[in-house]
């Protein structure tokens, strides 16, 4: 770690699941101690960054170079998951626009088509850093199944049978809230108690097994504003959580 400040992460250089295969070192001596524990496999030294806010840029690119963005997300993640998802992010105009350009000039670089999800890193001092390119619609997009007049999945097909994206409008703010296997434990969650709100919509995803951390669906909370979207959100993991280890 001589060239970087410390703190740092170690990250194994091998696709991984979000918040697995990395370690926190704070010198060198723990760097090689954690490298050796991780088995000495090809790994990534980071330094650490105080992170204001997880944006992400969910665009469709055509094979005719047509570019449909929407709305600038931020998503909070809780244990190195991601846990919710608020659209339109709480950010100014020229942060969006940056974050917009940068995700565009990266997808006609590499004339890419289809759906494809650009995460920033938004630090303190507000620079915007490319954390993660997921070539293929996002879990920080499902909003768009309920909040926007295409939906990502819709504009997936679109564009690679050669249409053109169809409209990205927001037509309300939401919060997107993830619902992992830990809510299975010991049975399915009373889904009565999230239907009991009108603006709510669940999506489950038909997996037989559920496991903790396991994605098993969503929940997207439609509201006049994202503040009350995001109060209702709360009100419901409540109740789905009650009984359950938080």
């Amino acid at each position: 770690m001589a060239e970087l400040e410390a703190p740092g992460i170690l990250k194994i250089a091998e696709p991984r699941y979000p918040g697995h295969g990395r370690r926190a070192v704070g010198t060198l001596d723990e760097a090689i101690e954690a490298f050796r524990e991780m088995g000495e496999q090809s790994c990534v030294l980071e330094e650490r960054i105080f992170v204001e806010k997880r944006l992400s840029v969910i665009l469709a690119r055509s094979i005719d170079g047509e570019i449909a963005v929407y709305p600038v997300v931020e998503n909070r993640y809780r244990k190195g998951v991601l846990d919710l998802s608020l659209a339109p992010a709480d950010i100014s105009t020229a942060t969006a626009d940056g974050a917009i350009e940068m995700a565009c000039d990266l997808a006609d670089e590499l004339e890419y088509c289809g759906v494809v999800s650009t995460e920033f890193l938004l630090t303190g001092e507000g620079d915007l850093l490319i954390n993660t390119i997921t070539p293929r619609p996002h879990n920080s997009g499902h909003y768009t199944l309920d909040a926007c007049v295409t939906s990502q999945f819709e504009q997936q097909v679109r564009v690679l049978c050669g249409l053109p994206p169809g409209e990205i409008r927001l037509l309300s703010p939401v919060v997107m809230i993830n619902l992992l296997g830990d809510l299975w434990q010991p049975q399915m969650p009373d889904w009565g108690d999230l239907f009991s709100y009108p603006n709510a919509k669940l999506h489950l995803y038909g997996k037989q097994a559920a496991r903790p951390g396991r994605k098993m669906g969503h929940c997207n909370v439609l509201a006049t504003d994202v503040e009350q979207a995001l109060d209702t959100a709360g009100r419901i993991r409540r109740a789905l959580r009650q009984g359950r280890d938080d």
